[in-house]
């Protein structure tokens, strides 16, 4: 992808004029110590600024701010702070061919390939499933009347609300995901612990170890 290039070019120019400006502390630029298939990078500049980057698989992210040091401790802050994906309902429709169907598109309405969802019914288990780039549609033994649907994009982990469903409104359902800053990662306060070498990011209930490069 070009975003790819764009941030290996600009990380490895950020690297290359961090690394003229000596400083005790944190600053420097660290690499994530991970497998193969993950790639990450973290410039802290003495300045009190941060540049990032990971891939992994499918994922995509990046994000720059500013850092705030505590003792032995760093917290990043993703500055400006990212507007989050979100999903929102468009107008139902009908379908003759199918009791109740589903479509998530992005707003050019290209169709979303894996996007989860869970749809709720007055007693029993939820029916639980992905989209293709067409839709999907309930399989036609289902005899319960739906009652409401949840929808996860797993890649960057956008939740939607639960949305109720009216079928007198219509049983082709229609939702729009809003991108917004979806590549950007908001760090908000996100802690790293600080050692000669290396930096660990405290990030959801994991850690992300990332090793001082050398000049």
């Amino acid at each position: 992808m070009a975003m790819r290039r764009m941030i290996w070019l600009f990380v490895g120019l950020l690297a290359a004029a961090s690394s003229q400006t000596k400083a005790e502390g944190p600053a420097g630029h660290y690499r994530l110590a991970d497998g193969p298939d993950v790639a990450s990078e973290l410039v802290i500049k003495p300045d009190g600024h941060f540049q990032y980057f990971l891939m992994a698989g499918a994922l995509d992210e990046h994000a720059e701010g500013h850092w705030e040091r505590s003792g032995d401790t760093i917290q990043l802050f993703t500055d400006p702070r990212p507007v989050p994906a979100a999903f929102s309902a468009d107008p139902s429709a009908t379908r003759e061919d199918a009791k109740l169907s589903l479509f998530v598109a992005w707003p050019n309405g290209r169709g979303i390939a894996g996007i989860d969802f869970r749809i709720g019914f007055a007693s029993g288990e939820p029916v639980t499933g992905y989209t293709q780039d067409y839709g999907w549609s309930m399989p036609p033994d289902e005899t319960r009347s739906p009652l409401w649907i949840e929808l996860v994009e797993p890649i960057h982990g956008v939740v939607s609300p639960r949305f109720q469903i009216d079928l007198a409104k219509g049983h082709a359902l229609h939702f729009t995901l809003t991108p917004n800053d979806i590549e950007v990662f908001d760090f908000q306060g996100t802690r790293a612990d600080v050692s000669p070498g290396q930096l660990i990011i405290h990030r959801g209930n994991g850690e992300m170890k990332y090793v001082r490069m050398k000049d």
